[in-house]
């Protein structure tokens, strides 16, 4: 069904502020709702999260007081927002429990949107990142049944397999190589406008969970894989933001994310299966209306633009919709498993000149790679049960990475 945000009549921005009773919503069941509620409610977490810091960004680059107080009107119902989803995790899920979460998040997230952008720039960027995300899914997976004797496909469900891509020792890339080219919001695909924010805002919330949490895991083996996944999301960040249209004014941009929280809380609300959280995307949706509206007063009032100078067709594209992604994943892994990034672009490891950065960059950051976090909690794993803990429903298709007894650390960073 079709859905144009700008044709519907918003409530008044007042309205959307809760009592703070309101914002104490009921948890879902961890291991009785779909696992994909929780990856909803993990995308729409960070999704507020991004709301909210480019709100203080806006506000901290305008000297107009009437703007900053309808700038803070709005973030405030933002804060909210983001208050009421975080209170949809329950009390019981731990800390590792929720992080299976977001790899989940960023494997079938990803994996959707790089099988619907028209950009090939864009596809790659996604299909590069799926493939290491696709891996910290398996390191967490293996840190959360040594520390905690649970299995990962208690949560994931069927839809996502558990085992080594990309090894994450290979991520560790130069900054200068995260950067690529950006779309033109003038030309690109709909879709492709609202993906390259919304895969943005996603591994922006895992590089802050990471970041700020990481430190707080009860073992210094935890901290450590904490510490080095961050700064692969920090990558991830850099590569999926600097996609992102640059020219855009601070009013077009306000007015875009707004729209992309219309669209995603509605995508959400079409996809939900937990009829409680369902509710609370549906009045979540009525809010972002509100404050989609007041972006489109502030677009006029200062630049003198309608919104269809933005966005030409209001309609939202395709929906977002989480479903099994295992046969793609694979096939990206069968292909592109051995590619680095380089510069704008992307090559295969053993077409790589030696004195690239990738190579020094290794060099600087890896003095030992059995010191690595994230290998050594493989090799910890393997060494206490004999194998590491994977969910497959056929061996890998990378041949040197199907051996369940010791962690490959040369595929996609090693020449041969």
């Amino acid at each position: 069904m079709k859905f144009n945000p700008f044709l519907e009549k918003p409530k008044s921005l007042e309205s959307t502020l809760m009592d703070f009773k309101k914002l104490a919503g009921k948890p879902y069941n961890k291991l009785e709702s779909s696992p994909y509620t929780r990856v909803r409610c993990i995308l729409m977490n960070g999704t507020e999260y991004e709301a909210v810091w480019f709100g203080h960004a806006f506000h901290r680059h305008v000297d107009d007081n009437d703007l900053k107080r309808s700038l803070a009107l709005v973030r405030r119902s933002e804060q909210q927002q983001q208050k009421l989803i975080s209170s949809l995790k329950p009390i019981d899920e731990n800390q590792l429990e929720t992080t299976i979460g977001y790899e989940q998040l960023a494997v079938d997230l990803t994996a959707f949107l790089a099988q619907h952008v028209k950009d090939k720039n864009v596809k790659s960027a996604l299909d590069f990142a799926l493939l290491e995300d696709f891996d910290h899914l398996y390191r967490y997976a293996n840190m959360l049944e040594s520390d905690m004797g649970c299995h990962a496909e208690d949560y994931v469900g069927d839809y996502t397999e558990i085992m080594p891509a990309r090894p994450t020792i290979a991520h560790h890339r130069h900054p200068y190589d995260s950067v690529k080219n950006h779309i033109c919001n003038k030309t690109a695909d709909p879709f492709d406008k609202c993906a390259v924010n919304i895969i943005t805002a996603a591994e922006q919330q895992t590089m802050n969970y990471y970041m700020n949490l990481g430190a707080f895991y009860k073992n210094q083996k935890g901290r450590e894989v904490y510490t080095e996944i961050a700064m692969v999301e920090e990558q991830h960040v850099t590569h999926y933001g600097s996609l992102i249209d640059p020219s855009a004014s601070w009013f077009e941009m306000c007015l875009m994310h707004e729209y992309i929280e219309c669209y995603l809380y509605y995508s959400m609300l079409c996809d939900e299966s937990d009829e409680g959280v369902k509710k609370v995307w549906e009045m979540l949706l009525e809010q972002e209306i509100a404050h989609l509206h007041s972006a489109v007063k502030n677009l006029r009032k200062y630049e003198k633009k309608e919104w269809q100078e933005v966005i030409p067709n209001g309609e939202f594209p395709e929906l977002i919709s989480f479903k099994s992604n295992k046969n793609y994943i694979r096939n990206i892994l069968k292909d592109t498993v051995c590619n680095t990034a380089h510069r704008e672009g992307y090559i295969n490891i053993n077409d790589l000149s030696d004195d690239a950065d990738f190579f020094k960059y290794q060099r600087k950051v890896i003095k030992n790679e059995k010191d690595v976090a994230s290998h050594k909690v493989i090799e910890e794993h393997i060494e206490r049960y004999g194998e590491d803990y994977r969910v497959e429903d056929k061996p890998n298709p990378i041949k040197p990475l199907q051996d369940r007894t010791t962690d490959n650390t040369e595929v996609g960073r090693v020449k041969y």
